[in-house]
């Protein structure tokens, strides 16, 4: 594997379709780059919903998807120290393109809504999807517009009581990376002794948590936890 190919396949990937909400996951995007030193992709896809077409018409469509890939890719380069900005454009499926992007990828974010997505389809459809389909850990950022900065961040949460490695295994290291305590409710002392620098202590709820880690299988029982999670949900596994 060339050099290219290694650093193509670190790399955080960011859903991006111009709304609020988009917004929100590429504040959460910079932050996982810039603490993981990694590049970021914004992914824009785009595609003719009329059925046959001119292609003058879809040449029109095809321009303005190019106009909301470009400003999401400068939001990014303006708020960024030093992130290297890549940019994709996809006619197709966004999830199906996402997923397919996640085969090289360390990290996706997607916002929980998007601009065509009714409040209670949307997890069904794009976040949904990707959360339960995608080859690396998925992070599903709620609300929307800028991601507001918590005075004193809450803990990363894993609430299943019984996780998988790769969920703690993710969850430790987003700890590590924030410099914030892990929630959990049962004993964790030899995940604990293999990262000291993490303090742990029980999980009680999850209102003031900063980030929910769970496992993919129950992000795809759990469509209402990706709805309405009081913080972004990791699906990992």
């Amino acid at each position: 594997m060339s050099r290219q190919e290694a650093m193509v396949m670190n790399q955080i990937v960011l859903g991006y379709d111009g709304s609020d909400f988009s917004m929100q996951a590429l504040d959460w995007a910079m932050d996982e780059a810039e603490l993981r030193e990694l590049p970021l992709t914004v992914s824009h896809a785009w595609q003719w919903p009329y059925g046959e077409a001119e292609e003058e018409a879809k040449a029109h469509l095809r321009k303005a998807a190019e106009h909301v890939l470009w400003h999401g890719a400068e939001c990014a380069r303006q708020t960024s120290s030093g992130v290297r900005v890549e940019t994709d454009l996809h006619e197709g499926p966004a999830a199906e393109r996402l997923v397919e992007l996640s085969q090289d990828a360390t990290l996706v974010v997607v916002g929980s809504r998007g601009l065509s997505a009714l409040p209670r389809a949307v997890v069904g459809s794009v976040a949904g999807y990707v959360a339960t389909h995608a080859r690396c850990p998925v992070i599903v950022v709620q609300g929307p517009g800028p991601l507001p900065a918590a005075t004193h961040p809450g803990p990363i949460v894993v609430p299943e009581r019984e996780p998988d490695a790769s969920v703690l295994e993710f969850a430790f290291d987003e700890a590590t990376l924030r410099q914030l305590p892990l929630a959990h409710t049962t004993d964790l002392a030899e995940w604990v002794a293999r990262h000291p620098q993490v303090r742990v202590q029980p999980a009680t709820d999850h209102q003031s948590a900063t980030l929910l880690v769970v496992s993919r299988k129950h992000a795809a029982h759990a469509g209402s936890l990706l709805q309405h999670a009081p913080c972004p949900v990791a699906a990992v596994g």
